[in-house]
């Protein structure tokens, strides 16, 4: 830990100072959920509201860093499992410097974010899932890039949800149906679970 900065490095635990302040304390929030359930929108939105409270924030969107950080990978189980470790220590790294990091990554195997959980909590660091948990016919008629309608012609294989399967977190610690719940609200109680999860960290 440099005595200038009071910043950790990825595995140590955060210093006190940091903890106490809520506008320094990071965190990451993992939303999966299938594709075009809102991880995204919920996100970018939530984003919005705690830079707009003084925090300082990130979004890993899935689909803008995989260009970057997994350009190199296709979407083998092996190839996915490897972009989210990729992800989820790149999150790791930010939370640990008193980043707000959100990450609305689809993940769809329940090992791999189990796995950047863990690594998470061996640092010290608060690590939450948030399920978007959007009924398939839900997330399907929205196809917000035209996906799943490539899918069910044949076009492309490989599609979560259609030919690969989703495996649902079976305890996250929030679960929101953006079937059921409007944004506003999506965005207000990820933001309060936030909340919680920093003061449960102090």
């Amino acid at each position: 830990m440099s005595a200038a900065s009071g910043l950790a490095e990825p595995g140590v635990t955060r210093d006190r100072a940091q903890r106490a302040n809520p506008d320094t304390s990071g965190a990451t929030l993992w939303f999966t959920g299938l594709p075009s359930a809102g991880k995204s929108t919920i996100a970018h939105a939530l984003a919005d509201r705690l830079r707009a409270a003084g925090h300082r924030v990130q979004v890993l969107d899935g689909d803008e860093v995989r260009p970057h950080l997994s350009a190199d990978l296709g979407f083998s189980k092996e190839a996915r499992d490897i972009n989210v470790a990729r992800i989820g220590w790149v999150a790791r790294l930010l939370a640990s410097h008193g980043v707000v990091v959100l990450v609305p990554v689809i993940a769809p195997y329940a090992a791999a974010r189990d796995s950047v959980r863990a690594a998470h909590q061996a640092a010290g660091v608060p690590f939450s899932e948030v399920y978007v948990s959007t009924p398939l016919d839900v997330a399907e008629g929205r196809d917000v890039k035209g996906l799943y309608a490539k899918a069910r012609r044949g076009e492309i294989s490989g599609m979560t949800g259609i030919d690969d399967p989703y495996e649902p977190p079976a305890a996250a610690e929030l679960v929101i149906d953006t079937a059921r719940v409007n944004l506003e609200e999506a965005v207000e109680r990820s933001a309060q679970h936030l909340t919680d999860l920093l003061k449960r960290d102090r």
